[in-house]
């Protein structure tokens, strides 16, 4: 599956549509036109061309229909780049590359290239230099048996390199604080089964990285098609209208009715007063659960154990507990002071209850255990600030930034051939300004276990 197993995932995982990406469906259009000509070339006169570089032989008649060429794939991202996508792009080679003959049935040779590639979860590097990229991928064969795989190829390795390196940049924004995965919402669900394998890669590179011990946190189940995750989540805006308003009540049903053993985590900005309705919940949730644990019933207790509070005050809103000061444009949605106040409400709300003697310790413990929760608008410039700040949040919750794709965070690939082979003797032919380039970390490629 990755680096951390040294497995690959097969096409049992991405059951791709076959059929269809042999014709050529997801593949731009010019390279049906590539097909037309070097299949035409094949049957006829082959290369008659006159300005041909210098092979070392006359090219006159060459069957370029038939050629074998290398081609590399590789981003050139500035910096680091986590690499994921590559097991999908294999299993594309397995089950796609053929031809069609005469009587129009596929004919599979898969069997005849040779594959290089990395494992998801690798770390490129590039530094400018276009002669010093650091391919992911490098297939040998014949050309036109695997031209038109380029476009979907490309299109996995860019998707899951650019979710994977954007989640390892928030969670080293994050130094290692738990970061929920929540960009859903903002795309096509048919991306989230790929979306969630390229977070969970990210974080277990992060973990190898910086000797971390984060857990991969998703929303939904297909989130987790790939890896085995499951998604979990609290509760959402529209269901505090349900309770007319009341996130308290909301709560307490949430505790009643779903899974004990998913997290309680209270969304408390729906009436604009986080504090407020965090305190509420405290009380009630904590009432319910020292009744239960006085019975006896330390399982059912388990259910209004409190394990966190969500903020996500709205960017152009100021949070009833945050005073206006200085600047108002800082009280604006989830800002540092808001959580500093949060905290400091949830920490000292105990001495404000009628607390047995018995109760009292436990009340405490109980508050200082509850876990705060931010999100909105949060990319790594934002969770920077906080942390230099040492704002206590626990968890961060991240959405759209993490399928963010501009100048400062491309992940886009490509693909060049760089070498022809001609007598059988390969020999480097690339377009000006690229050429062969290495990884130490390719690997050769069984496609027939994939």
């Amino acid at each position: 599956m990755s680096i951390f197993d040294g497995k690959r995932l097969t096409n049992e995982t991405f059951k791709l549509d076959i059929e269809r990406m042999r014709l050529g469906w997801y593949s731009d259009k010019y390279f049906v036109n590539i097909l037309l000509m070097l299949e035409g070339l094949h049957h006829n006169d082959g290369y008659q061309g006159v300005y041909a570089r210098d092979i070392g032989r006359d090219p006159a008649g060459l069957d370029v229909g038939d050629l074998e060429v290398e081609v590399q794939f590789f981003t050139r991202r500035r910096g680091k780049t986590t690499i994921v996508g590559v097991d999908k792009a294999l299993s594309m080679l397995r089950h796609c590359t053929g031809y069609r003959d005469e009587a129009g049935g596929w004919v599979e040779t898969w069997q005849n290239l040779e594959v290089t590639a990395v494992h998801d979860g690798s770390i490129t590097r590039y530094d400018g230099d276009a002669l010093r990229v650091q391919p992911v991928i490098k297939v040998n064969g014949r050309y036109r048996d695997f031209a038109m795989l380029e476009t979907p190829m490309l299109g996995i390795l860019s998707r899951g390199s650019r979710i994977a390196t954007n989640v390892h940049d928030i969670l080293r924004a994050a130094k290692g604080k738990p970061v929920l995965f929540f960009p859903a919402r903002f795309d096509l669900h048919e991306a989230q089964a790929a979306d969630g394998y390229a977070y969970e890669i990210a974080v277990a590179r992060f973990n190898k990285d910086h000797a971390g011990k984060v857990h991969p946190f998703i929303s939904t189940d297909a989130q987790g098609d790939w890896w085995g995750g499951a998604g979990g989540g609290t509760i959402a805006h529209a269901v505090v209208a349900c309770f007319l308003g009341d996130t308290a009540a909301a709560m307490m049903a949430f505790a009643a009715y779903v899974p004990v053993d998913v997290p309680r985590i209270a969304l408390v900005d729906f009436n604009n007063d986080s504090i407020q309705d965090s305190l509420r919940v405290l009380e009630q949730m904590f009432s319910r659960y020292a009744a239960l644990m006085d019975e006896g019933d330390e399982a059912a207790a388990k259910r209004y154990r409190l394990y966190g509070v969500r903020l996500d005050t709205s960017g152009s809103m100021r949070d009833e507990g945050v005073l206006p000061l200085g600047d108002p444009a800082l009280d604006l949605g989830v800002n540092p002071r808001l959580v500093f106040n949060v905290r400091q409400a949830i920490d000292s709300a105990w001495q404000k209850w009628e607390l047995s003697p018995a109760h009292t310790q436990m009340a405490k413990a109980y508050c200082r255990a509850v876990k705060i929760v931010a999100t909105g608008g949060f990319n790594p410039d934002k969770i920077g600030r906080f942390e230099k700040l040492n704002v206590p949040v626990d968890i961060y919750g991240v959405g759209s930034s993490l399928i963010r794709n501009d100048k400062t965070n491309n992940t886009d690939f490509t693909a060049d051939v760089v070498r022809v082979k001609i007598d059988d003797e390969w020999q480097e032919l690339a377009k000006t300004g690229r050429g062969v380039c290495d990884n130490p970390e390719l690997e050769v490629v069984d496609l027939a276990k994939l």
